[in-house]
């Protein structure tokens, strides 16, 4: 009798159990995909945000922040989360269709940087000021080293027959890490950029605070999809 009554306690404490877990996993879910839109809501912001406040086309200088927002608030903000399950408008389609477009965005991630930073050197040339003195310099020159670096080792990723069998997890491996690496390092970038002369002269008070700021949640969203993603996950055992 009294194991009889063992089992059915059992039975109905499991179902309980397992109503709250499932209750959690939704809630996990829909955080996750509200996150993600987010973060794609911000990156968007930042580009037309930075487009109003540099007027593209009144100096070579206001071509520089439209062209890098363009590629590290946007493309590369972008080329990671449309790997994401939740948020992302690209969840139906296959991986290989996902990596294609990843390559493409990311390649018009290297354009922009590449325009934008020629634009830079372009107006420190005419207006005759030195190069490389400032930490958002230093930082935005090793962002895009880490994202060539990123790119060579995704040729390698696209075509698969360059590298051994072997090496294919690994380097997919540590692409991925280093891709964070680079975003993370990019985010950096892009906020020490609020600390500069122009943008401390063109945005004030508290929505100075804000913009500061902003980069960050994409930042998390993009640091959590990765980790997910790669690092090993625990057994649940009862």
């Amino acid at each position: 009798m009294a194991r009889g009554m063992r089992s059915s306690v059992d039975i109905e404490y499991s179902s309980v159990g397992e109503g709250l877990v499932m209750r959690e996993y939704w809630l996990y879910v829909w955080l996750r995909r509200v996150s993600v839109i987010t973060a794609h809501f911000i990156s968007v912001g930042l580009v037309i945000l930075t487009s109003i406040l540099s007027r593209p086309g009144t100096s070579l200088f206001s071509w520089h922040p439209v062209c890098m927002s363009l590629a590290f608030c946007l493309c590369m903000t972008e080329g990671i989360l449309l790997f994401s399950a939740e948020g992302s408008p690209f969840c139906f389609k296959s991986r290989k269709w996902k990596v294609r477009l990843h390559w493409f965005i990311q390649a018009l991630l290297l354009v922009f940087g590449a325009t934008g930073f020629g634009f830079m050197v372009a107006s420190k040339n005419v207006s005759e000021h030195s190069h490389f003195t400032s930490w958002h310099s230093l930082l935005g020159v090793s962002t895009m080293a880490a994202t060539v670096l990123q790119a060579i080792c995704g040729v390698f990723l696209l075509f698969p027959k360059l590298i051994s069998t072997q090496s294919f997890p690994r380097l997919r491996l540590y692409h991925a890490t280093c891709g964070l690496v680079a975003y993370l390092l990019s985010t950096v970038t892009v906020m020490t950029a609020m600390f500069t002369d122009w943008f401390q002269a063109t945005v004030k008070g508290m929505t100075w605070y804000v913009f500061v700021f902003l980069p960050l949640f994409p930042a998390l969203v993009v640091m959590n999809q990765i980790t997910s993603a790669f690092l090993p996950k625990k057994k649940i055992t009862n």
